[in-house]
């Protein structure tokens, strides 16, 4: 699994880790119901969002079940989104042309295992063709996805080589900029769609509002900008030690600059959330509000070490599958939990005990999330 939004127990309440742990579980099974076990790996935890914007803005398109037991639950059922409900299949749709994106760029950088870049181009084809699939089901067109993902790499190839106007030419911030578009276009357009499956895409010609494709759309450029920037902050050593391409390293943008813009991005994003026409607020608002100021925190409050240093992807998904046998128990040298307490590895360890009191909501089972006020909006970092 990857992404920037990684919600965990000891600093929001139950019911926001239950719900969003319902469309997490609701989407990995989602991926294998539509291509099998193996798609599983392309599980992406900010992907989940779309599922949690859909169900915010229609409800009734995102039917619940109980899901039979799971090592990363504990061995214990949940409720959780069912493969049927369009948000869920829109994102796992979203998850594999991601996914399969991905695998070609680690082969293109060269990150690939030796003799495994036939076989990851394969199974990136194999992903893209049923994200296709399921993305036509709930009427997204992912050649926009394959499109972006496609003109990313090339603008990267540029980039490197030094033939890029906005890498080599314009530099600095226009040229990071120009690097992340793709991305944000991508996000933009994802989130948009959830509007179209929910029926608020138009504008409210009474309260002269736009209508929640707009809206979405602006979230979707702001995420997508910052997903790519902390991605790009958090392997910027890793990179420069494997001699990767990295953004920020191509356009020489500075660590001050690049906090300024996921800054300016996260602050965007809190406020186009307000503008949103939503039937259930409490979630979305946690994820795209505390959830991504966190990501930010924690994106720019460490460095990297020799020790955290992650490997090409083939490594991180044995170690993906050594952590989920041992119930999180066995974590690899480069996790952030390695070394860390039982307690803290395990997954069996629930609730909010490690918080040391600081989610006060947390004593009554977030009733009062209806106050949209931020009442669960600790932080315990």
């Amino acid at each position: 699994m990857f992404g920037i939004i990684r919600p965990c127990s000891t600093h929001v309440c139950a019911s926001v880790r239950d719900a969003w742990r319902a469309h997490l579980c609701g989407l990995c099974l989602t991926l294998k119901d539509g291509q099998g076990q193996a798609a599983r790996l392309a599980t992406n935890y900010d992907t989940l969002i779309i599922s949690v914007l859909t169900e915010a803005q229609l409800p009734s398109a995102a039917p619940h079940r109980t899901a039979g037991p799971c090592a990363l639950r504990g061995f214990r059922r949940a409720d959780v989104v069912d493969h049927r409900a369009q948000g869920a299949r829109l994102a796992a749709s979203v998850s594999l042309v991601l996914a399969a994106g991905r695998l070609r760029d680690h082969a293109a950088d060269g990150d690939a295992a030796p003799g495994t870049t036939v076989a990851g181009r394969r199974l990136a084809a194999r992903w893209e063709a049923a994200g296709a699939r399921l993305g036509a089901e709930v009427g997204f067109d992912t050649a926009t996805l394959a499109a972006t993902a496609e003109r990313q790499i090339t603008l990267e190839r540029l980039a490197a080589a030094g033939a890029s106007t906005a890498a080599s030419a314009v530099g600095g911030t226009a040229g990071l900029l120009e690097l992340t578009r793709p991305t944000e276009e991508a996000v933009a357009t994802a989130f948009a769609h959830t509007a179209l499956i929910a029926g608020r895409a138009a504008a409210d010609e009474r309260d002269g509002r736009a209508g929640n494709a707009v809206v979405l759309a602006e979230i979707g450029t702001l995420f997508g900008r910052l997903a790519h920037l902390l991605d790009a902050v958090e392997d910027q050593e890793d990179d420069a030690a494997r001699g990767a391409f990295n953004p920020l390293t191509a356009t020489g943008t500075g660590r001050e600059e690049a906090r300024r813009l996921c800054d300016d991005a996260a602050h965007g994003i809190a406020l186009a959330v307000r503008d949103l026409e939503l039937e259930e607020r409490h979630l979305v608002e946690v994820l795209l509000g505390a959830e991504v100021r966190r990501a930010g925190t924690r994106a720019f409050g460490t460095h990297t070490t020799a020790a955290r240093r992650r490997p090409a992807w083939p490594l991180r998904t044995m170690a993906g599958a050594g952590t989920l046998l041992t119930c999180g128990l066995w974590r690899p040298e480069w996790s952030e939990l390695n070394g860390a307490s039982c307690e803290e590895r395990c997954y069996l360890k629930d609730g909010c005990d490690g918080c040391d009191g600081c989610c006060d909501c947390c004593q009554c089972s977030c009733d009062c999330c209806e106050c949209s006020g931020g009442c669960c909006d600790c932080s315990c970092d």
